[in-house]
């Protein structure tokens, strides 16, 4: 709970203008309507009350499912493994991140607003249900990710150790969690930008109603290819930078810790 809290902390604080920027881009009032580079820190707030309690919920049931699934010297099993449990991970940590990430990505297009203002705003014309609006979209997003991003670290942290003979230290963990970060990062760009429609969708929109392949689709008929990758470069920078930081950060609080 303690290292990945630390982590989820360290890594959304530093890395927030680069999110901001690659919410504007994703926006469909696009970059300079949606603020420019004025306000970077807009939603700040949300991010910094969120982000201990989801990333501790994201460790506590990756590392309680890796261990009651069978690994050990089955090595084929391993992805697997890591798989299921990063997955199972993610769905109860959107239960936390998704209504920071919904306060978040308003206050970042709307800069002028204040973070309180926006929670109280959605609060009051949509419900609780507005705060969770775009959880499957989330989670669909996620879950893909972490496919990719968590059986790719462990495999990259498992070579390395073969390798040099010992087990990976935290600053190379590091390397590899920027490696399966910016890669994961790149393939799941699109069900990111729909993810952000989905959120920032006015209420009674088509959009609105969270159906990603419907947001997929309008991104596609009236953006093309360059809409459904719209803001992948600060997208891989900081997921890059934020698996360097996240992974690294947890490793080390959890060998300090144990």
């Amino acid at each position: 709970l303690k290292a990945g809290g630390v982590a989820g902390v360290c890594v959304d604080l530093i890395l927030f203008p680069l999110d901001t920027v690659k919410t504007r881009l994703q926006s469909p009032q696009g970059f300079r309507k949606a603020g420019g580079f004025r306000g970077i820190y807009a939603g700040v707030p949300s991010t910094a009350i969120g982000s201990f309690p989801n990333a501790a919920a994201f460790f506590i049931t990756y590392e309680n499912v890796k261990s009651v699934l069978p690994d050990g010297s089955s090595s084929y099993l391993s992805p697997a493994t890591h798989m299921v449990a990063a997955s199972l991970g993610e769905v109860v940590a959107c239960l936390i991140r998704v209504p920071s990430e919904v306060v978040k990505q308003r206050a970042q297009v709307s800069p002028c607003s204040s973070t309180l203002r926006i929670l109280s705003h959605t609060l009051y014309h949509e419900g609780i249900q507005g705060l969770y609006r775009g959880y499957k979209s989330t989670v669909l997003r996620e879950i893909p990710f972490s496919l990719v991003q968590f059986p790719l670290w462990e495999s990259l942290k498992d070579l390395w150790s073969w390798k040099q003979g010992h087990v990976v230290d935290s600053w190379q963990s590091a390397v590899c969690g920027a490696f399966a970060g910016g890669f994961a990062a790149a393939v799941t760009t699109p069900l990111d930008v729909a993810k952000t429609r989905i959120m920032l969708a006015k209420a009674g929109s088509s959009n609105a109603s969270g159906n990603v392949l419907a947001a997929l689709g309008g991104i596609w008929r009236t953006q093309g290819l360059s809409g459904l990758f719209a803001g992948v470069v600060p997208r891989m920078a900081a997921i890059s930078l934020g698996g360097f930081i996240f992974l690294g950060t947890y490793e080390k609080t959890r060998q300090l810790l144990l």
